[in-house]
């Protein structure tokens, strides 16, 4: 059930992608339970297909803190992915320069990465997956 989001509590962001798109979940928690307060997907272009996986986890992220930058935008907020190596994305010491842009864009962003399981992050999941194709 979709809450109205809170714009004095943190925000809890879930991303995931698949071979086909990318799907996020804002969250925040309200008695102490996670409740989705948006829905996010995007359909991969060609381009974007071929990126290695964590070049996908990586733009999910980007794409999904852009995307919802009027609710996070100068506030903390916690970023959970089911990717560990996406810590890099708090620094700007890759040699990539993709990942050098995208290190930068979030650097306007302040959160935290937090890992979770992959069964933990079942909407963001299910977004990239299924619904991808569908929308944007």
């Amino acid at each position: 059930m979709l809450k109205l989001p809170d714009l004095h509590k943190e925000f809890i962001l879930h991303t995931d992608v698949s071979d086909v798109g990318i799907g996020a979940c804002l969250l925040q928690q309200h008695e102490g339970v996670k409740h989705p307060v948006l829905y996010a997907s995007k359909k991969l272009l060609g381009r974007e297909r071929n990126y290695p996986v964590g070049k996908h986890e990586a733009l999910a992220i980007v794409w999904t803190v852009q995307k919802l930058h009027r609710f996070v935008y100068g506030q903390h907020f916690v970023l959970e992915t089911d990717h560990r190596p996406l810590q890099y994305l708090n620094s700007v010491h890759s040699k990539s320069p993709r990942s050098m842009r995208w290190s930068l864009a979030l650097q306007a962003y302040h959160f935290t990465i937090r890992y979770i399981r992959g069964e933990d992050n079942f909407s963001a999941d299910y977004l990239s997956r299924g619904c991808a194709a569908d929308t944007e």
